[in-house]
């Protein structure tokens, strides 16, 4: 297989993951009965479902959307933690402006930019853009789980909210 089409399979993989993860950051937030228990914080809980929601937008809309896609998003990483009762609506309009966002400049990737070394720079560390956006997809899932995890512990409802399946992701069969 030609390298151009490795590109395409792997950032049409990693959008479509994206994309899944954050339509179930939507849902998860959508499970909340009462719209102000996405702030809470009960004790030993550091950081709310709506915190949690914020801070992976900004994430996702700062390393992709404007590293990769030059969409002139501007990051203000403290407000994600800080900024508190946003509407539920408001969030879900930023979600939503998040997957358009990252997935648009993912279908804008080519080869060479996957492979630089120079694309993520973290003090002495350096990291090609494809081990980056693999950890980019780790840290959302990561912070998914959480978000489940503290809607269901306020809300007291078990069980999930619906996620697409693995088997329905396009490189699947």
């Amino acid at each position: 297989m030609d390298n151009l089409r490795k590109v395409f399979m792997y950032t049409d993989s990693v959008s479509a993951i994206v994309k899944r993860e954050l339509e179930t950051l939507q849902n998860e937030l959508l499970a909340y009965e009462n719209e102000s228990d996405i702030w809470a914080t009960p004790t030993g809980i550091t950081n709310s479902a709506g915190t949690l929601a914020l801070h992976l937008c900004g994430n996702l809309r700062h390393f992709i959307g404007a590293h990769l896609g030059a969409t002139g998003y501007q990051r203000q990483r403290d407000a994600e933690f800080t900024n508190r009762n946003v509407a539920r609506t408001e969030m879900l309009a930023l979600i939503d402006q998040t997957i358009s966002e990252a997935c648009g400049a993912l279908d804008q990737l080519v080869d060479d930019q996957l492979e630089n070394m120079d694309d993520y720079s973290f003090g002495q560390s350096t990291a090609a853009t494809s081990d980056f956006l693999i950890h980019l997809v780790s840290h959302l899932a990561f912070h998914l789980g959480q978000v489940n995890y503290h809607r269901r512990i306020i809300t007291g409802v078990r069980g999930n909210v619906p996620v697409l399946e693995l088997g329905k992701l396009h490189t699947m069969s």
